[in-house]
């Protein structure tokens, strides 16, 4: 047993609601509100001594969980399976290092408990893998706080040894016609930058409905003093990288929606842009045509188009869609599809050569499949869940140590503003971006770096606490 190891005695969260002051568009749904998820484990020791440890991600129903099933009854079953997973964490025995712990869970623990929750819901109605995994992420990525808390130090320093006691080859299995690539003997830090970044170049997301100049519909409605079109968020911002939200069921809209964002961007300094076409697309024809009239009719847009996310349907395993034509053109990035690093190894042999890391997906398969990837050659960014408060600490925190190919997609500036008020006084620069950027220098101290004793924020009663039983 490494005297380093910890196991958890108590976890509680609290349910924080948000209501964004302008609508965002996720494929079939629009999201006008969210209820994120903030999370408090306490973990203790091998010599008795006792730390907390938080963690936060916005419980994004339309995203995690696209349906017909109304948004009040998945929200509900999303709220009470953070109830099912308070126990769980609270009553888990393993020890170790936070990456072991909460490897261990996810494994062991996560799929019985989604099984017995979509059991006790009504016919028809199941919480996917990845609501499940949504609703895990703020538990564990308070473990891996907790971690670094308890002993008090950056966690993200303790992902090599002497801290953890397992290599990567206990968790990854290298692909069959990946030669060379060996997991014996290495860390999660020897996949991370040399040193994290302190700036990060940060991609301004522009939604299906958003206003681009002054005359489109919806420009000016929302009078709340923050920038109301595109146009006035470059200029405020300074932004230099634009991503942009595409129908994929609708190629002459796609085409026209991806042309003017570039001539407006362009024409204001932008230098980097990606297109989202939301997991509506089947045909990897779809893309392709809309890529080769890009290149044909747009070469200025097209020379600065730095990947393609995610256009074919979350579920890989049930749409094996070869993409190579697509991949071939410009890099393509595995988003919902990459549930863990065994879903990544699929993508691959299909065809798709870039991942987009999020921490909603918890944090320890964020390492796993940055490490798996990464190995393997395929490139990396690390994609936003719209993530306000603490959560947009660790999404950053991944980012400033994930070797991406630019920056960090960060929008919550853009939707909820003033739900980050508290933190933001302490950490200004993370939830303004200027001159394209965020900065992280604020971020000091043990665990992620929160800094939460100097942030005033009352969170209210739990909406449900348990202590470990004995």
């Amino acid at each position: 047993m490494n005297p380093t190891d910890i196991q958890i005695r108590a976890a509680s969260w609290h349910a924080v609601p948000i209501q964004l002051r302008i609508p965002l568009k996720f494929g079939a749904e629009t999201v006008t509100s969210v209820v994120c998820a903030r999370v408090c484990l306490e973990v203790e020791r091998a010599d008795g001594t006792l730390a907390k440890g938080w963690g936060e991600t916005p419980l994004s129903v339309q995203w995690v969980w696209p349906s017909s099933v109304a948004y009040v009854e998945r929200l509900n079953a999303l709220v009470d399976f953070c109830n099912r997973l308070t126990r769980a964490y609270a009553d888990f025995r393993a020890s170790g290092h936070a990456f072991e712990v909460g490897h261990a869970f996810l494994q062991e623990v996560l799929p019985s408990l989604l099984h017995e929750a979509n059991a006790a819901l009504p016919s028809g109605v199941d919480i996917p893998h990845l609501a499940a995994l949504v609703c895990a992420s703020p538990f564990d990525l308070a473990l891996h706080d907790a971690y670094g808390v308890a002993h008090g130090v950056p966690t993200y320093s303790t992902y090599c040894k002497p801290w953890m006691d397992k290599d990567l080859s206990h968790y990854l299995q290298p692909a069959e016609d990946a030669h060379g690539v060996d997991f014996h003997g290495l860390y999660p830090a020897d996949f991370f930058r040399p040193a994290p970044e302190t700036h990060l170049l940060a991609w301004h997301l522009v939604g299906g409905l958003d206003p681009l100049e002054a005359q489109d519909p919806g420009a000016g409605e929302v009078k709340d003093g923050y920038p109301s079109t595109l146009c006035e968020w470059i200029e405020r911002d300074g932004l230099q990288a634009l991503k942009v939200k595409l129908r994929g069921n609708d190629a002459a809209w796609d085409f026209e929606r991806l042309k003017r964002v570039g001539a407006i961007g362009l024409a204001r300094g932008v230098h980097l842009f990606t297109a989202d076409f939301n997991c509506t697309v089947t045909d990897p024809a779809y893309v392709t045509d809309i890529l080769r009239q890009l290149r044909a009719q747009e070469p200025a847009l097209w020379e600065k188009l730095a990947y393609v996310e995610q256009p074919f349907p979350y579920d890989l395993e049930a749409h094996p869609i070869p993409v190579h034509t697509v991949s071939e053109m410009v890099p393509l990035f595995l988003d919902e599809s990459a549930h863990d690093w065994t879903l990544v190894r699929l993508g691959r042999t299909l065809g798709w050569n870039g991942v987009a890391l999020k921490t909603c997906k918890t944090q320890t398969g964020a390492l796993l499949s940055l490490c798996w990837a990464r190995a393997h050659g395929m490139q990396l960014m690390v994609q936003d869940l719209t993530n306000p408060m603490l959560a947009q600490i660790t999404h950053a925190l991944l980012a400033a140590h994930a070797p991406t190919l630019a920056g960090v997609e960060t929008n919550g500036m853009q939707f909820y503003p003033d739900a980050s008020a508290p933190e933001a006084v302490i950490h200004p620069g993370l939830y303004r971006r200027n001159h394209g950027q965020i900065d992280l220098t604020t971020l000091k101290g043990a665990g992620f770096g929160y800094r939460l004793e100097e942030i005033q924020r009352d969170l209210g009663v739990p909406q449900a606490s348990a202590t470990r039983q004995e």
